[in-house]
């Protein structure tokens, strides 16, 4: 579908689609081995002169070297000849070999090495984008109501800063915000442009815990709807899994409970789901039946383990002390 008009097409997969990463995984499964096999396997001696990594989402990959030299000579020639088998070929706008000092864009992130430490932000391509589609959706639609276009922006809004917490981002959400708010005081400005700037001010932006300037209005139910502010969500770093971390196995039962365990105590519906357990249980460990406290701590335990087809539901979860989950697993 181009401006309004079907156009037939006989290859090519719908975008968005969950058949293209599936694809993608077939296809490309089995590089990580071609690599390892020429330039030795993680945590050897081999891999650590080459520093040859792979890393990869979908049909978008990473692959590090000690030097440009051997990743151009190399590691280059050796994945075109794993796509080639395959029948396809690497994007020559899309490939880039560059130095991590200089940065490189992978999944709408940016990462770049300053002085040595490496940090993680929103590429600037994909804050334009962004920035974009919000400028689209303010300027076409002048008419509607403040809370109506609040509803159209705040999806946008909190997805983009759900996306960017984990990672150097704060800069990132002040600018955001800051670019909307001009965008809105234009939008209101236009509005009522024989009206004074303080009336303006009183009629679109309240005061909301320390802000004084938040963006309201009333939605079509009648109900306050306030503009979501990026800059307050919490920044809070992604703890990455293990690589070798397998859910079915029996030997990473408790570290993918910790997982969970962690992933509720960060989410208000997931500290919910704790209370109903710790309740359900009169707060006692059913293990030792001693009280489960701040002080004793506890850990989410599964009765039917996940390599057994248990689920994460709540009548498969209990919670127990950490050394009486220790034991069980210990036993197990």
């Amino acid at each position: 579908m181009e401006s309004g008009s079907l156009h037939a097409t006989e290859t090519g997969t719908p975008q968005g689609g969950i058949i293209s990463p599936v694809l993608a995984n077939m296809a490309l499964d089995g590089l990580e081995a071609v690599l390892e096999s020429h330039f030795g396997m993680k945590n050897t001696k081999a891999a650590y002169k080459t520093k040859v990594n792979y890393v990869r989402y979908a049909d978008d990959f990473i692959i590090t070297g000690i030097s440009q030299e051997l990743l151009e000579d190399k590691v280059k020639p050796l994945v075109e000849a794993f796509m080639a088998e395959r029948g396809l070929t690497l994007s020559k706008e899309k490939t880039l070999v560059t130095h991590v000092s200089e940065g490189f864009d992978f999944l709408g992130q940016n990462l770049r090495s300053y002085n040595g430490k490496l940090l993680i932000k929103p590429s600037r391509k994909n804050l334009r984008n962004v920035l974009g589609k919000l400028k689209q959706i303010v300027a076409g639609n002048k008419t509607v109501t403040a809370g109506n276009l609040i509803m159209m922006l705040n999806p946008i809004l909190q997805g983009r800063a759900n996306y960017y917490r984990h990672v150097v981002a704060k800069e990132t959400f002040n600018y955001v915000d800051y670019r909307v708010w001009k965008m809105l005081w234009k939008w209101c400005r236009r509005r009522h442009q024989n009206r004074h700037k303080r009336w303006v001010k009183e009629k679109y932006f309240k005061s909301a815990g320390n802000r004084n300037w938040v963006f309201s209005g009333v939605n079509g139910k009648g109900n306050p709807a306030r503009l979501v502010y990026t800059m307050d969500t919490a920044i809070k770093r992604h703890i990455k899994i293990k690589a070798e971390a397998n859910p079915y196995l029996p030997e990473f039962e408790e570290y993918f409970e910790q997982r969970l365990e962690r992933a509720w105590k960060d989410s208000l519906k997931g500290r919910d789901k704790l209370l109903t357990l710790w309740l359900r249980q009169r707060k006692r460990c059913v293990m030792c039946n001693n009280l489960i406290t701040k002080e004793t701590g506890w850990n989410i335990h599964h009765i039917v383990e996940r390599v057994k087809g248990g689920s994460d539901k709540l009548s498969n979860l209990v919670l127990l002390h950490p050394n009486c989950h220790r034991q069980v697993h210990h036993n197990h």
